[in-house]
């Protein structure tokens, strides 16, 4: 289930460049999960999304983060995001994610005070180190 999601969220940043695959998609997220690092989202019995938050010696590495199409532009990705900083910031750790180029994720990190650091192919790397926007 949460692979479909996955996909789903995906869909419309990977069919921007030509690179949607379904059967690949799902397939690498499934080949790096672990159920200890992933964090359901959930709304009464609906999943609402998840992330997978990685946790290494200096900082966090968020490596999915979706939600559910149903439940987007209503607060609840700010929402998480800001609980998963303030965990960060407890811990003294920067953030570490990539996001794909053409995929509106990218304004919302840096709305919530992701620095850009490079492009990697299709990835843009971002780093959040402790420095809140609001």
């Amino acid at each position: 289930m949460l692979a479909e999601l996955r996909v789903e969220a995906m869909r419309p940043s990977l069919e921007v460049i030509n690179r949607f695959d379904p059967i690949r998609a799902r397939d690498r997220f499934l080949s790096t999960f672990t159920d200890k690092e992933t964090f359901i989202l959930c709304y009464q019995d609906e999943i609402v999304g998840f992330y997978v938050l990685r946790d290494f010696p200096t900082y966090l590495y968020l490596d999915h983060f979706y939600i559910n199409n149903k439940f987007q532009g209503k607060g609840v990705g700010k929402e998480v995001l800001k609980r998963i900083q303030q965990k960060a910031r407890n811990l003294g750790k920067a953030i570490r994610l990539i996001a794909l180029k053409a995929s509106p994720a990218n304004d919302f990190y840096l709305a919530l005070g992701f620095i850009f650091e490079r492009v990697d192919g299709v990835d843009n790397h971002y780093i959040w180190a402790g420095v809140d926007t609001e």
